[in-house]
């Protein structure tokens, strides 16, 4: 384990560009992300393949309609050009509805988002592209 910061995000910030550009700005290879606070009405995320057999695959999309409690873990690894790739799953809810799903299509912070980031020393993997899926696969 290296270093742990903490990162509150705030009303309005697109999370995954500014956890990336955070990544950026401390020379973050690897971490292990856990998340909590809420994400904003309109913010989307990938919620499964429309076909969990098809290659490519096609993703589902899910669009909030107000904000939602959020809680979320996700690792950062760099990609095959060296810049820092987040991959969150988050839980939202809001008034006994539940959904889950990948925040990397543009969630967007409601008030508050306190982020736990706990850099990995000695780790090598990197994220691949993986032609039959499209997907950005993790290679340890």
């Amino acid at each position: 384990m290296g270093r742990v910061f903490v990162v509150k995000l705030e009303d309005g910030e697109i999370v995954h560009k500014c956890l990336e550009e955070f990544a950026v700005q401390h020379n973050i290879k690897s971490a292990a992300v856990l998340a909590v606070g809420a994400l904003n009405e309109n913010s989307r995320m990938t919620v499964g393949p429309e076909d969990g057999d098809a290659r490519p695959v096609t993703p589902l999309y899910h669009t909030l309609h107000a904000p939602h409690e959020t809680a979320g873990v996700g690792t950062i690894f760099e990609g095959e050009d060296g810049l820092p790739r987040l991959h969150m799953h988050v839980s939202c809810g809001r008034d006994g509805e539940g959904l889950t799903g990948c925040i990397r299509v543009g969630s967007v912070v409601w008030q508050i988002l306190e982020v736990i980031i706990i850099e990995l020393t000695d780790c090598s993997a990197k994220k691949i592209k993986d032609e039959s899926t499209g997907f950005e696969i993790l290679e340890p």
